[in-house]
């Protein structure tokens, strides 16, 4: 059984996926079971990890590179807002695939960030 989130008009669905084979026929069949799943500052994609901004801000300091490999709650960068500095951590291992931003950057809150894979 394989498990994915997929978004579809703004709304995160969480399904599973299991191909039966069997029969007289030897035909695979789909089983899709569809679970609405709360959407925050990280979406998952079949890619990997997108890190959304959660707030407006100022980008201090970016704490990676591309191709860099990252252990869960490492600190990826440091956005700045309302005059404090909020790491942004990792919320997964993996490796770094692209980084939407660069130091000095002001984002909005949903700008992506990080991709992680």
């Amino acid at each position: 059984m394989k498990k994915y989130r997929i978004k579809l008009n703004n709304k995160v669905y969480e399904v599973e996926i299991e191909e039966v084979i069997g029969g007289a026929s030897e035909a695979a069949t789909t089983i899709i079971q569809e679970r609405p799943v709360q959407a925050s500052s990280l979406a998952q994609s079949l890619t990997g990890v997108t890190m959304e901004a959660p707030m407006a801000g100022s980008i201090l300091s970016i704490a990676v590179n591309v191709g860099d490999i990252v252990k869960k709650d490492q600190v990826l960068l440091i956005l700045e807002a309302m005059k404090m500095e909020n790491e942004i951590c990792s919320p997964v291992d993996g490796k770094i695939l692209s980084i939407g931003v660069v130091k000095g950057d002001s984002v909005n809150a949903g700008h992506v960030l990080v991709q992680i894979g």
